[in-house]
């Protein structure tokens, strides 16, 4: 999702590694989501004007578009990812206010569509290019990386209970790297370096010197950058104030 390199893309990919992480977030996701009354998928997210139900019918086409892009890598006919992006936006927005119980048989049916089609992928259809929305071409194993990502993501960003805390650590660990990655290649990222204190492992984000040095966690840095947290769980040196990622996803 934020790294277009196809060669780190495929490299040391486990296809059945990767869907049972993908199986096991989806299935925590529906025990939070399974709690929901209609009231609470009407209480906001943590994204901005956009209610719980939003983030789950999100989650749910997010699932059938992911399905399309692996059966255009398996089939070879092109089956698109969404029509457009209004369509996608539409999509959401219409299926926002169903109830509680709708909302979450939606996302149970569509994960267990994209499983379905993820175990048709054979070994080359994984490195066959695929055209996302926005027009990025890239692997098909970019479809099972950017399926976790999403189910992970925005999972804390129900606002239930499950934080960034919670995700599992050789997901933030790659996650932060990729994020890092796509940082340095932007000229509105601001120049850091930062500090996982529970792996101890540095990373560097842009040229300019002296740039401020920030310490946290992996999962802590993560969520700052990916703007799911304000960082009050971070230190910069000598005290001095964080700086501003721009937004990325």
């Amino acid at each position: 999702m934020v790294n277009d390199d196809a060669s780190t893309a495929l490299a040391d990919f486990d296809p059945p590694a990767v869907l049972e992480q993908i199986d096991a977030a989806t299935e925590h996701l529906l025990q939070t989501a399974a709690r929901f009354t209609d009231a609470d998928v009407r209480a906001p997210s943590l994204l901005p004007n956009w209610s719980r139900g939003h983030v789950l019918t999100h989650l749910a086409r997010n699932a059938d578009g992911g399905r399309r892009l692996l059966s255009w890598a398996r089939t070879g006919v092109e089956t698109a990812e969404y029509p457009s992006l209004a369509a996608r936006e539409e999509e959401i927005e219409s299926g926002a206010g169903r109830g509680a119980a709708a909302l979450v048989a939606d996302l149970r049916d569509s994960a267990a569509r994209f499983a379905a089609e993820y175990r048709r992928m054979t070994s080359a259809a994984w490195s066959r290019t695929v055209r996302w929305t926005r027009g990025q071409e890239r692997p098909a194993a970019r479809a099972a990386d950017s399926r976790l990502s999403e189910v992970l993501v925005h999972h804390a960003d129900l606002d239930a209970g499950y934080t960034a805390a919670q995700w599992p650590a050789v997901f933030v660990h790659d996650m932060l790297g990729r994020v890092v990655t796509a940082f340095v290649v932007r000229d509105n990222a601001p120049a850091m370096r930062l500090h996982a204190t529970d792996t101890d492992t540095w990373y560097g984000i842009g040229g300019a010197q002296p740039a401020p040095v920030i310490h946290g966690t992996e999962s802590s840095l993560l969520s700052w950058l990916m703007g799911r947290s304000p960082g009050t769980d971070l230190t910069a040196q000598d005290r001095a104030a964080l700086p501003e990622p721009p937004f990325l996803y």
